[in-house]
C-alpha cells in the first residue's frame, strides 16, 4: 500500500528570509563604507561613525532574525511530529478497541481503577476497554473486574 501524502508543515519561508537577507545586505553595505571611511581618511570623522554603527546594528539584526527564523523551523518540526504522534496514538486506541476481543494486536491503553478496585483483584489478561467500562457504568451492571453484563 502507497504511503499517503502529508501536507507540509509550517517552515518559515519567504517573508523571514527576505528580512535576514534584507539584514545581511545592509550590514555588508556599512562594513563596506566603515571600510573605505578608514582607509580614506586618518582622523575619526561622523561619517564613520555612522558607518561603523550602522554595521554592528544591522549585523546583530541579521544575527537575531536569523536565530529566530532557525527556532521558528525547528519549532515547525516538531510540531509537525508532536501531530503525527498524536494523531498516531489516537489510530492506535481505536484500533484497539476494534481489537479488545481477537488475539490483540495492539496492547489496549490501560483504563483508570473504579472506588472498589484493586490491581490484585485483576489477573493480566482480564482487560476491558473504556467502551466497555462506560456502557457497564450507564447501565448500573458492574461485577467484580468493571466490565459490562452484556459481555458475557
Amino acid at each position: 500500500m502507497a504511503e499517503l501524502s502529508r501536507p507540509q508543515p509550517y517552515q518559515p519561508g519567504a517573508v523571514s528570509l527576505f528580512f535576514v537577507a534584507n539584514a545581511g545586505v545592509f550590514a555588508a553595505a556599512f562594513w563596506i563604507w566603515l571600510l573605505v571611511q578608514v582607509l580614506r581618511t586618518s582622523a575619526a570623522t561622523g561619517f564613520e561613525v555612522l558607518a561603523a554603527t550602522g554595521a554592528i546594528t544591522t549585523t546583530l539584526v541579521g544575527v537575531v532574525l536569523g536565530a529566530r527564523m532557525a527556532l521558528q523551523h525547528s519549532a515547525a518540526i516538531r510540531h509537525a511530529e508532536t501531530k503525527k504522534l498524536l494523531v498516531d496514538i489516537s489510530w492506535n486506541a481505536f484500533a484497539a478497541v476494534g481489537n479488545a476481543e481477537s488475539a490483540g494486536k495492539v496492547v489496549p491503553f490501560p483504563v483508570t481503577l473504579g472506588d472498589g478496585e484493586r490491581v490484585s483483584q485483576r489477573n493480566s489478561g482480564d482487560r476491558r476497554s473504556v467502551l466497555d467500562r462506560r456502557a457497564g457504568e450507564r447501565n448500573g451492571a458492574r461485577d467484580r473486574s468493571g466490565g459490562s453484563d452484556r459481555r458475557r
